[in-house]
């Protein structure tokens, strides 16, 4: 039986920011309620915070209800910040900074959750610090803070810092706390309760595999798809990467035609493109430097190359995006 008395409760702090994904937030908080359950008692008592008192409404439109984080969070054992997928509103998080960086040196785990690594990573938290963040913000996030580098996995638990990808890596990174706290058992109780059988490790991938994104399990197309999804700043030549993947250029250009029924530069351009796709929708890079940073020789041209896979220009997605 697990001691479940007051005395052992821990408050779990979620600094909700608006739009937050609700299913990061639930990943998150159900495996304490269960825990609750199955202990019969408060082992952990869930926190919702907001920079001032009121409620955040998530990108599914629900409200919950917050305290605020200066007079809250000092009562915490951890505070996550728990975020979605719009620049704009991390950017209204900036003051909340000050109060995590107090909470941080307080001895307060600090956390993020989807995107709340951006705003760890804003408030300075993450300098020197193993993290991970939703793979679809990791490229505004090493554009915004170049000397960081996030780890591609579902979640990292760092000393004083617990960071995961959101979505349902949630539930793997709380399973890892709880089993850090009450023992491996208690947790597999915990997880078994919302059939949650394969618990992942901390450093299984966010995203399906190349093979299972490209629909190709051809080793030399796999071998430079990768290559391409890494090298978009200075794309590589075909002979390069044919060197690469140990064929011929005139070969690697057949593989492409018959595996992806697109040419070497046509598949390269697309990959490129929605890469700057995602830093035109969560970064504050200018559409030249976005052009630039995906390996564009010219504006105008990255520009043309856009509005030829998607129907609009760079102008016209960005503010559509932001009205």
């Amino acid at each position: 039986m697990v001691l479940s008395d007051g005395k052992n409760t821990q408050r779990i702090g979620f600094l909700l920011v608006r739009n937050f994904a609700l299913m990061s937030y639930a990943s998150a908080t159900e495996p304490l309620r269960a825990a609750n359950l199955l202990a019969g008692g408060m082992l952990y008592q869930v926190v919702p915070l907001a920079q001032e008192e009121g409620p955040i409404t998530s990108s599914s439109g629900v409200s919950i209800g917050c305290t605020g984080l200066e007079s809250e969070g000092e009562t915490c054992h951890t505070v996550f910040v728990c975020a979605g997928g719009e620049p704009s509103d991390w950017a209204d998080t900036s003051a909340s900074h000050t109060t995590l960086r107090r909470l941080s040196r307080l001895g307060v785990r600090i956390g993020g959750i989807s995107s709340g690594a951006f705003v760890l990573a804003a408030a300075g938290l993450l300098d020197n610090r193993d993290f991970t963040i939703h793979w679809e913000h990791a490229p505004a996030l090493k554009e915004a803070f170049p000397h960081l580098n996030p780890r591609h996995a579902r979640f990292v638990l760092d000393s004083g810092v617990a960071t995961c990808g959101g979505g349902v890596a949630p539930l793997d990174m709380m399973h890892a706390m709880i089993s850090e706290r009450l023992g491996a058992d208690f947790a597999r109780r915990v997880s078994d309760w919302y059939l949650h059988a394969a618990v992942a490790e901390p450093a299984a991938p966010q995203r399906g595999s190349v093979a299972e994104r490209f629909g190709t399990n051809h080793p030399a197309l796999l071998t430079v798809l990768e290559k391409m999804e890494t090298a978009i700043e200075r794309p590589l030549d075909r002979t390069s990467m044919a060197r690469l993947a140990g064929v011929s250029p005139r070969h690697l250009d057949r593989l492409f035609k018959e595996h992806r029924g697109l040419g070497f530069l046509e598949t390269y351009r697309e990959i490129r493109l929605r890469h700057a796709r995602r830093l035109l929708q969560q970064s504050p890079l200018s559409i030249p430097e976005i052009a630039y940073a995906t390996g564009f020789s010219s504006p105008a041209h990255f520009s043309n190359a856009f509005k030829r896979l998607f129907a609009e220009t760079p102008g016209s997605l960005r503010r559509r995006d932001r009205t």
